[in-house]
């Protein structure tokens, strides 16, 4: 996963379709498991860079998301 995430955009293909056939699964399910390997200390030995910045990017959705008013499963807030 970490892989792909370091390369994606020098693919012709969408990521969507690039991560259907690699890992046979929807883009959903591959963003869950990919956020669950960020929080595993191996990922962050094997590709620190790229764990950082999909950390990066990880903050700055919660916090659009919170400025927004959406909660984490993308409804509005009461």
């Amino acid at each position: 996963m970490l892989e792909l995430e370091r390369t994606w955009w020098n693919h012709d293909e969408p990521k969507e379709a690039l991560i259907r056939a690699r890992f046979q699964c929807s883009p959903d399910e591959y963003h869950a498991e990919l956020n669950e390997l960020l929080e595993r200390p191996e990922a962050m030995e094997h590709d620190p860079l790229v764990v950082r910045r999909l950390a990066r990017h990880r903050v700055r959705r919660r916090r659009a998301r919170l400025d927004t008013g959406t909660d984490a499963h993308g409804g509005a807030r009461q």
